[in-house]
């Protein structure tokens, strides 16, 4: 199959080295505002150049990959569905939830397949979880304990453009929780402060957060964020129920050292980028696109589940700035 590719940054290269290595994809057409990044990709994976998202689309692909600015999702998705070519956007699907359900009621009946980018739900580990709920094998689940952090803050311009930590980061924990254990976020309280970049204070948001999350059924699930992890990029999960416990995240690689005399896990280097953590799961990302492309598949993480992760977020964001419980149909649009 012919896939394009719009944005040529950072995750649309590490996309399109990826789609290039797999065996059912025959050539790639790129599309980037940015000409010289477009052209730098172009030559290195071989691709064909277009002038435009409309010039892309013309250009015979059998889907299309949006890796370019937030802005521009929502005219990206709509432009691929008008053309019947099934879409891969990384998250979010637009800069406010408002626009987001635009997009979802403008494609919604479309029979145009569109897969949003939550790798987590294609990471090995957090599979794993999620079969173990599905089984029983853990009972029923009484906690869940989510984490996030990240080595260093993010520079200026994101932090302004992002929507903040809840928006941004903490986003891909509530969805993996809705993921692997089946709940949905029924109500939160969540808090942030400031220890570190100014510039982050600045724009309004936090650089170290804690969430609180009450599911459907009961279950406590709480998320850990930071903008600030001295040993490297940790991402962890743990699912606690009345029959066992499982965890996410406990490798060797695992960004955290033991105090306790003796004690030699874990003994490998830290993980320091989330491309390095989650590289496989790109590939399986991916990979499972080209089957929603073959029509083997349906869409592993639709419009519909991006928005759900969404109003967990916005629901923080009211959390933090009242200071006071929020349920999360408070925050819900239709």
């Amino acid at each position: 199959m012919r896939i394009g590719i719009l944005g040529l940054g950072r995750i649309g290269v590490f996309h399109a080295e990826t789609l290039s290595g797999l065996d059912v994809v025959e050539s790639l057409v790129f599309a980037d505002p940015f000409a010289e990044a477009a052209k730098a990709a172009a030559e290195r994976f071989g691709a064909r150049l277009a002038k435009s998202p409309g010039a892309l689309l013309a250009a015979g692909v059998d889907a299309m990959v949006v890796a370019a600015a937030t802005d521009a999702h929502p005219a990206l998705i709509r432009a691929g569905v008008a053309a019947g070519v099934p879409v891969f956007c990384e998250k979010p699907v637009a800069r406010t939830m408002a626009e987001g359900v635009a997009v979802r009621d403008s494609v919604r009946g479309s029979g145009v397949p569109i897969q949003i980018g939550y790798n987590r739900r294609f990471d090995a580990g957090f599979a794993a979880a999620r079969a173990a709920v599905r089984s029983g094998e853990l009972g029923a689940l009484h906690t869940v304990r989510c984490t996030t952090l990240d080595p260093a803050p993010p520079p200026a311009a994101y932090v302004a453009a992002s929507g903040g930590i809840f928006r941004d980061c903490s986003v891909h924990d509530f969805d993996i929780i809705r993921w692997v254990t089946g709940r949905e976020v029924a109500e939160v309280y969540a808090v942030g402060g400031n220890r570190g970049a100014g510039h982050i204070a600045r724009a309004g948001d936090a650089d170290t957060t804690g969430a609180v999350l009450t599911l459907d059924d009961g279950t406590i699930a709480m998320v850990s964020n930071s903008r600030h992890n001295g040993r490297g990029y940790d991402v962890r999960m743990e699912l606690h129920g009345f029959a066992d416990a499982l965890a996410v995240g406990l490798d060797d690689q695992l960004p955290l050292r033991s105090a306790e005399p003796g004690a030699v896990f874990p003994s490998g280097t830290p993980h320091t980028f989330f491309m390095d953590r989650f590289a496989d799961a790109y590939r399986a990302e991916l990979t499972a696109f080209t089957e929603v492309v073959a029509d083997t598949r349906p869409s592993p993480c639709t419009v519909e589940d991006a928005l759900e992760a969404g109003w967990i977020a916005e629901a923080c964001t009211l959390s933090r700035a009242e200071h006071r419980p929020v349920a999360v149909a408070e925050v819900r649009q239709a």
